[in-house]
C-alpha cells in the first residue's frame, strides 16, 4: 500500500517539480497540497499568485487545496502555531510525510525537520541536491511552463519579472544569479506541464514594489495566448 503524503504548494517550479518526482516515484499517494495564504491580499505569500489562479492549479492538478491562512506582519510563532494547528489535523488523518521543493539550503532543511519532529512527522525533498541547472533545464524539457512573478533586485534586475523560464531566460541571467532561484532571486508560477490536466490561462497585470522585491500581477483569464497572455 502506497504512503500517502502531502504536498508543500507555492504554485512555483520547485513545488511543481517536487509534485511529479514524488508521483513518478510509485510508492507514494499525493491527498493534497498545502499552501500559505496571506489574509490581507488574498495571495500565495511571497509569489504574490492571486488565491483564484491558485484554486485552477489545484483543480487542473486533481488535487485539493489545504490553506493556511497568515495574518498581516506575521511573527514566527504565530506562523508555527497555524502551521502545526493544520499539520496536527493531516497527522491526524494517518499521514506522516510532507514534500518539500528545498534544493540545496541546510538551514531550511533543518527548520522543515524541526517543525515537523514536533508531530512525528518528517519531510521528504525530491529534488535535493540536485544541480539547479541540470534541474531547471529538466523542468522545461519536461514541458512544464512558468512565468516570473517575483524579483529581488537587490539580487537580479527587474527587466526579468514577467518573462517564460526558459532557455533564453537562462541565457541572459547575470553572474551570481542561481538558476533555480534557491537564494530567492526569484519567484514564478507554473501554468503547463505534464501533471496539469490543462493549462491555466492568465494575463499579466500591473507591477507592484514592496522593498526591494518587485512583483507581477497575474489576472486570471479565458483569452488565447498572445505578446501578454498564456
Amino acid at each position: 500500500m502506497m504512503e500517502k503524503v502531502i504536498v508543500s504548494w507555492s504554485g512555483g517550479k520547485d513545488s511543481a517539480l517536487s509534485l511529479y518526482e514524488i508521483q513518478r516515484d510509485g510508492n507514494y499517494q499525493v491527498v493534497s497540497l498545502l499552501t500559505s495564504i496571506s489574509e490581507p491580499h488574498d495571495r500565495v505569500s511571497m509569489h504574490g499568485v492571486r488565491r483564484t489562479l491558485l484554486e485552477q492549479q489545484s483543480r487542473a492538478l486533481g488535487l485539493p487545496l489545504i490553506k493556511i491562512p497568515i495574518p498581516r506582519e506575521c511573527s514566527e510563532e504565530e506562523y508555527e502555531s497555524r502551521l502545526m494547528d493544520v499539520l496536527g489535523k493531516v497527522k491526524s488523518d494517518g499521514i506522516n510525510h510532507v514534500v518539500f521543493g528545498d534544493i540545496f539550503l541546510e538551514w531550511i532543511k533543518e527548520y522543515r525537520e524541526k517543525n515537523l519532529s514536533r508531530l512525528g512527522m518528517t519531510p521528504i525533498l525530491p529534488i535535493w541536491g540536485r544541480e539547479t541547472l541540470e534541474l531547471t533545464r529538466s523542468f522545461i524539457s519536461l514541458g512544464f511552463k512558468a512565468v516570473i512573478t517575483c524579483v529581488n533586485t537587490k539580487l537580479m534586475p527587474r527587466s526579468f519579472l514577467g518573462k517564460v523560464l526558459d532557455e533564453n531566460f537562462l541565457s541572459e541571467l547575470p553572474p551570481g544569479v542561481d538558476p533555480a532561484g534557491e537564494n530567492g532571486e526569484f519567484h514564478s508560477f507554473v501554468f503547463a506541464g505534464p501533471i496539469f490536466r490543462q493549462s491555466i490561462p492568465f494575463a499579466l497585470g500591473r507591477t507592484v514594489t514592496r522593498d526591494s522585491y518587485y512583483f507581477r500581477d497575474l489576472l486570471p483569464s479565458e483569452g488565447s495566448a498572445d505578446e501578454k497572455r498564456h
